[in-house]
């Protein structure tokens, strides 16, 4: 199954926050693509330190829920600290689940495709740049191997090493 995540950062070292959470997801799967890193500022203008972000394509076996699990435990390992009541916080590290496949869940924790996917474009654009051509969302059917640039977006250059051995 091919699968696709968001993941972002404002906490710590970001970079290595990221580069620690992809290495982290190699082990869930085959790291297909990771994309370049870019900064953004927090969601409705919080009083929060900038975010960096990033997106990955991932090849593998696991059902949605084990992945969501997985996620968690990566980002609990990495010292992710979520408020109590589910506030927006600073956070070390960030990783949602975009897609899996093709396919549209909404379960009990676990809705996919993510539900603010199309209105981020600090999703968007690193999603556009690991996606397959042709990929489209599964309700929509809008497409996501595209995305206009977006002045919120800055490119700032790729991780160090990536563990995929680069974006595709």
């Amino acid at each position: 199954m091919v699968v696709y995540f968001g993941l972002g950062s404002n906490l710590g070292d970001r970079r290595a926050e990221l580069a620690r959470a992809i290495s982290a997801m190699a082990t869930l799967g085959r790291v297909a693509a990771s994309s370049a890193l870019y900064e953004t500022d927090p969601e409705g203008g919080a009083d929060q330190p900038r975010y960096l972000n990033a997106a990955v394509r991932l090849e593998t076996g696991l059902s949605a829920r084990a992945l969501l699990h997985a996620c968690l435990d990566i980002e609990r390992a990495q010292g992710r600290v979520r408020p109590a009541g589910g506030g927006k916080a600073s956070r070390t590290i960030d990783i949602d689940l975009l897609l899996y496949g093709e396919t549209a869940i909404k379960e009990a924790g676990l809705c996919v495709p993510h539900p603010s996917l199309l209105a981020r474009p600090f999703v968007r654009i690193p999603l556009a740049e690991v996606a397959l051509p042709g990929l489209c969302h599964p309700i929509t059917g809008e497409s996501l191997s595209e995305c206009p640039s977006d002045s919120t977006v800055r490119r700032i250059g790729q991780l160090a090493s990536s563990p995929a051995g680069g974006s595709s």
